[in-house]
């Protein structure tokens, strides 16, 4: 009989992360077809947002054990999980009615997400506006700040009445625009149910590109032991019709993006993260994909 430590030796799995895809930015097909060419493609995982699904029922009503179960049979065949289900809804909406519209949608995802056997439901935090445009000084303001955190705090609760973990996704143009934001939101939550999901990209803006590096490793170092996904895409500096710089996204491994770092602490430190690419067309997402396995090769 082979040895504990030789069987642990033969059926240790090698770490590294899982590559995912957004299903929306697959083929504009039906959703079954959406499913086997992200697992065509080489992708495990996908960040599943029902509303940009144009065959898929998205309604807070439509949200039943049964489609759950009827969803969840569609990725096994296909051999795919579902890293994150998207909401990205503005809990800063300065309408109590409407607020209370979108924490119920939010609950609803998150009991949907623990019958789908989706982990993550994903967010992004607002403006103090109706229209979620970006506002500098009133998105980065204190008031805006606390309002999310007191918006936001029924939510987690739900989070963990259901088993699931809300990820809130810092943004620069938005209310958590920076690590320290994102922070001071987890240590006022204070629930393992809040965590992170890390666009090292949306946390860049033309002011803050000369200490770009700072920025991600303080995101790092603030922030790390909270992820809970990752998401890549690249960007691309041109200029708006008012003559403004500003970052285009795109997919990875087209752009100005240098991945290093986060990569090697996703690596490292977050084994079998599940990391969803963005930005993609069918046409570049395998090239993309293969982009970073070989920045991944190299660390």
């Amino acid at each position: 009989m082979m040895s504990e430590m030789n069987q642990s030796d033969h059926g240790r799995v090698q770490s590294t992360l899982q590559l995912g895809i957004r299903l929306h930015d697959m083929a504009d097909e039906a959703f079954p077809a959406r499913l086997a060419c992200a697992a065509q493609q080489g992708f495990t995982c996908v960040h599943l947002a029902l509303k940009k699904i144009p065959d898929l029922p998205d309604t807070t009503e439509s949200l039943t054990p049964g489609y759950a179960a009827v969803l969840r049979r569609e990725f096994a065949k296909a051999g795919l999980s579902v890293a994150v289900l998207g909401n990205y809804q503005n809990l800063a909406h300065p309408d109590p009615a409407r607020l209370r519209d979108i924490q119920e949608r939010y609950r609803a995802h998150l009991r949907f997400a623990s019958l789908l056997g989706c982990s993550v439901v994903g967010t992004e935090t607002g403006a103090p506006n109706a229209d979620y445009h970006y506002d500098r000084e009133a998105c980065h303001s204190e008031k805006a700040l606390q309002t999310f955190i007191t918006n936001v705090r029924p939510v987690v609760r739900d989070a963990e009445r259901f088993g699931v973990i809300l990820a809130i996704e810092p943004v620069y143009k938005h209310i958590v625009w920076n690590p320290k934001r994102a922070r001071a939101v987890l240590d006022a939550i204070d629930s393992p149910n809040l965590q992170i999901i890390f666009d090292p990209v949306n946390l860049l803006h033309p002011d803050n590109l000369d200490h770009r590096d700072e920025v991600l490793e303080e995101a790092v170092d603030l922030l790390g032991k909270d992820v809970a996904v990752l998401h890549l895409k690249d960007y691309r500096l041109e200029k708006d019709e008012s003559g403004q710089v500003c970052m285009k996204a795109c997919a990875c491994g087209t752009g100005e993006m240098d991945y290093r770092s986060v990569l090697s602490f996703a690596v490292h430190r977050k084994p079998f993260l599940q990391a969803t690419m963005e930005n993609t067309t069918p046409e570049n997402a395998v090239s993309a994909r293969q982009f970073i396995e070989r920045q991944i090769a190299e660390l």
